[in-house]
């Protein structure tokens, strides 16, 4: 049993954290904090889980390090709340679908971005990444025809 529960509380971890930094976030925290809030510690989980966000909001994208530490902490505390008996496993198991869901529909998303670069010449490489399409270049110059 102790195993089922270090590896439901990872995947727990795993999920909620790649949630935080998502648009999905405000439904994945209502949920994990009605979870936790079955054993009297609601309020204060839900403003750990705001104050987590906010630090892997704060970070680099590329913060590895803040990740893992968010992740070992939420592991620890899913883990601590299996062993009560105010949630079983299939409470967990619960929520945690109804997160990977959350997942799922956040990732199936796209969201449209838009650069635009403007106010004079500019001298520098222009980065993006991810899967680009629909590029449009508008160059307007001296000498230059107006492209659309």
């Amino acid at each position: 049993m102790e195993t089922e529960f270090a590896v439901l509380a990872a995947s727990g971890a795993t999920t909620l954290v790649s949630l935080m930094v998502t648009d999905s976030w405000g439904q994945a925290r209502a949920l994990v904090g009605r979870l936790f809030s079955r054993t009297g510690a609601g309020s204060t989980t839900v403003a750990d889980l705001d104050a987590d966000r906010a630090r892997l909001l704060a970070g680099d994208a590329d913060d590895t390090q803040a990740t893992r530490e968010v992740e070992d902490r939420w592991r620890a505390d899913l883990y601590r709340l299996l062993q009560t008996d105010s949630v079983t496993v299939d409470d967990l198991y619960g929520v945690l679908s109804s997160l990977q869901q959350l997942v799922n529909t956040s990732a199936a998303r796209p969201v449209p971005v838009h650069n635009a670069i403007s106010g004079g010449v500019q001298h520098g490489p222009v980065i993006q990444s991810g899967r680009i399409t629909g590029l449009t270049f508008h160059v307007h110059g001296p000498g230059l025809p107006v492209q659309d």
